[in-house]
């Protein structure tokens, strides 16, 4: 059900208008009412709209802040009209948004930060906060409420690729690291210092994590993606890439909207049903694992996904047997959410201090960048007009209607002793914020009562965030780690406590790390020894052997499980040559010893440990080129200058021969020539590139490419190859003219 509108309103209507003083300033806000007619919710739940234009444009993500208030990040400048014109322009925001009158709607805004390119995440972290601008991530400090001292966090964090294909997320992690999707890097302060250091590469827009700190992405064609185990552990080993622990898809990817569907690829066969409804997601994004604590039990983490070209968000439920995550449609041929309301584009989902659950509604018609937007895709949004609908933008807030949401804590103000006690709350944003604080404040006298907390056994993950507030405050040591991993009851707090007991490996403590290690064995629990396999890493680098046949009664255990034979690869780097003549290992284990002691011998490296920043995919960059090269006088859109260049739009040119399209780039044209029917007698001449020698022949075929996708009536393709080949095929003169470009047989 939808919580019901008073009163008819057709789009957008002032509710109320009123007057507060605020010190000497008077502020007057305006509380908008949107009807949510088009909008279908599963049973048991209510849909309200709590903030929208005009107190924003164009949101693509937000956080709240220590006070609850929710920060927004406005990526104004994506795809500002059908041909994507001014996207460069400095004009995206970052604004808070307050509910004055406390009445649970937004009805103020103030900016925080303007004058950015293109913004498309943040972070409220280490008591300031985390952004995007361009390709720079930044961190600032906030006073009161306005931006302190910038400090440069990476400047090609964002760099290169499609705006649909950067770097975002900005994720604290419940290992104390921020997680990125799109980027192969992850970030942490310490000691005043910023760390960077390489992560697997995740996902496409959104990030999110379950209660015990595996992560999960997607991207527009996988609804949900996610890594069985927790991050950096199967990647230890530089010169082995694992493909069983990270990286799976959790899911089928079928999708039930309840209207006709406008996207991409919808003249291709199968991606709409014969309703014209789109049968698997072609956009997916923003997923978010629901750790709100105030819906049912049976929705505690749940998946949630954003299916924006369908109007629509995905439920399914996880399931973590036998160390292999799997997600299943919540309920058949029926989404959580739902709408006709075209307008409707979720973009990213968020956990909530209340414990609901906020949906960042980008609210236009266009979320296809033009790199990718087919012909069929822009007719169809010209005609319904959606291209004009432009800076708007909402945030809904979904609720059950059975449980009662926690009133929202200031923070700011909370004690340590408060914020200890939040660890064992069933909110899971209270908890994450609440360890990060603790953090900060640095107070040394609540040290026993964490302590305690890493003995509890419950279902929040209290005695994790427990232990890495410990590892924040450098208060742990492995006296203490030995006791947690001998009394704890709990496999996944003995799985993080491994981990950190790793800080400590040195020979001295190589005695108590084999007694304990033959205690956790007899326990007999794939949790433990999964992480136990990770763990070894650091002890095996002390330089005792004796650590190798543990790791082989663990490959024993599980020699025909993949995930824990990646895992002793992991711990293996520089070991798997002794462990191969040593411990005869199983025919799993020794191909993919046996691969990384080649890619060693090759310094073949897993890419992660290369790839410095996102590379432009070719439509992308087809499209930079024509607009630099050819639309000066074809026209951005395609359809030719006046007097200057005729239509490629239409062209039989653009629908024919890409070899024919290929051999004119590169030679040019001089003359008359007809097109579509129509006789251009132009004075000017088309210069050839086949003389430019920084234009290569990859270049040109990703020119013919974006040329296909954007203008041609049925995209075809052509190689870097096949442009060599023509460079040779020239014109009898100088130029091509018409009657040559129509003689020449250029498929041979």
């Amino acid at each position: 059900m939808i919580t019901k509108v008073p009163f008819k309103i057709a789009f957008f209507s002032i509710l109320t208008l009123t007057v507060f003083i605020v010190g000497f300033k008077i502020v007057a806000f305006e509380e908008p009412k949107i009807s949510l007619e088009k909008y279908k919710i599963e049973d048991g739940f209510e849909l309200s709209v709590i903030a929208s234009e005009s107190f924003f444009k164009a949101p693509v993500s937000m956080d709240f802040d220590n006070k609850g208030r929710m920060w927004v990040v406005e990526m104004i400048g994506y795809m500002p009209n059908l041909e994507g014109i001014g996207e460069d322009v400095p004009n995206g925001r970052i604004s808070i948004l307050e509910d004055l009158d406390k009445d649970g709607v937004i009805d103020h805004s103030k900016t925080f930060l303007d004058k950015l390119i293109l913004p498309r995440a943040l972070a409220h972290v280490y008591g300031g906060l985390l952004y995007t601008d361009g390709p720079k991530l930044w961190f600032v400090e906030i006073k009161n409420d306005k931006p302190g001292k910038k400090t440069l966090v990476d400047p090609i964090y964002a760099e290169g690729g499609n705006v649909e294909h950067t770097s975002n997320g900005l994720m604290m992690n419940i290992d104390n690291w921020i997680y990125n999707a799109n980027y192969n890097f992850r970030y942490q302060l310490k000691n005043g210092k910023w760390l960077k250091e390489p992560t697997t590469y995740r996902g496409q827009w959104g990030i999110t994590k379950d209660n015990f700190g595996r992560l999960y992405y997607n991207n527009n064609s996988v609804q949900l993606q996610g890594d069985y185990v927790l991050p950096n552990k199967a990647i230890r080993n530089r010169y082995f890439k694992p493909t069983a622990a990270e990286g799976q898809k959790l899911t089928n990817n079928k999708v039930f909207p309840i209207h006709a569907t406008s996207v991409n690829r919808g003249y291709q066969k199968g991606v709409l049903d014969e309703r014209g409804y789109l049968t698997e997601v072609t956009a997916s994004c923003g997923p978010l694992i629901y750790r709100g604590g105030a819906f049912p039990a049976a929705y505690n983490q749940n998946a949630f996904v954003c299916v924006p070209e369908a109007n629509l968000i995905k439920r399914n439920t996880l399931n973590f047997s036998n160390l292999q995550t799997v997600a299943n449609q919540a309920i058949e041929g029926k989404e959580f959410i739902a709408s006709t309301d075209e307008g409707f584009r979720p973009v990213n989902l968020f956990n909530g201090p209340d414990g609901a659950m906020y949906i960042v509604d980008m609210h236009r018609g266009i979320i296809q960048h033009k790199a990718y937007i087919s012909q069929y895709l822009a007719e169809q949004l010209g005609n319904k007009k959606l291209d004009t609908l432009q800076n708007a933008g909402r945030i809904l807030k979904v609720v059950s209607k059975t449980s009662k949401l926690n009133s929202i804590p200031d923070l700011s103000k909370a004690t340590a002793k408060d914020l200890v006690a939040l660890l064992s709350h069933p909110n899971g944003w209270l908890r994450d914020r609440s360890q990060q604080l603790l953090i900060q404040k640095n107070d040394k006298t609540i040290v026993k009562d964490l302590i305690a907390l890493t003995k509890v056994d419950n279902n929040f993950s209290t005695a994790i965030h427990a232990l890495y507030v410990l590892d924040g405050l450098n208060a742990l040591s492995f006296v203490t780690l030995s006791d947690i991993i001998n009394q704890s009851k709990q496999p996944e707090t003995i799985a993080h406590a491994l981990g950190l007991s790793e800080h400590f490996a040195t020979v001295q403590n190589i005695a108590k790390m084999k007694d304990f290690t033959t205690q956790l064995l007899a326990q007999n629990n794939q949790v433990i020894d999964l992480y136990l396999a990770f763990a070894l890493n650091t002890w095996l680098k002390t330089g005792d052997n004796t650590i190798l046949p543990i790791l082989a009664q663990i490959e024993k255990r599980y020699a025909d499980k993949r995930v824990f034979q990646e895992a002793i690869v992991s711990s293996l780097e520089g070991k798997e040559e002794q462990y191969l003549t040593t411990q005869n290992p199983s025919a799993l284990l020794k191909s993919n010893l046996t691969l990384a002691v080649n890619n060693h011998q090759k310094k073949e490296l897993n890419p992660i440990f290369v790839k410095e920043k996102n590379v432009v995919d070719n439509r992308t960059k087809g499209l930079q080129l024509f607009r630099s090269i050819c639309a000066t006088c074809h026209g951005a859109d395609g359809k030719g200058i006046q007097d200057l260049a005729p239509p490629l739009k239409g062209s039989e040119y653009i629908d024919g021969s890409m070899k024919r399209l290929a051999a004119i780039i590169l030679h040019g044209l001089s003359g008359p020539i007809t097109v579509n029917g129509k006789l251009y007698q132009l004075n000017n001449e088309m210069p050839g590139l086949v003389n430019n020698k920084d234009i290569s022949d990859e270049d040109i075929a990703d020119i013919i490419r974006y040329t296909q996708n954007a203008l041609a009536k049925e995209g075809k393709n052509i190689s870097a190859s096949d442009v060599k080949k023509l460079r040779d095929k020239k014109p009898v003169g100088v130029l091509f003219n018409e009657k040559q470009l129509l003689e020449t047989d250029f498929e041979k």
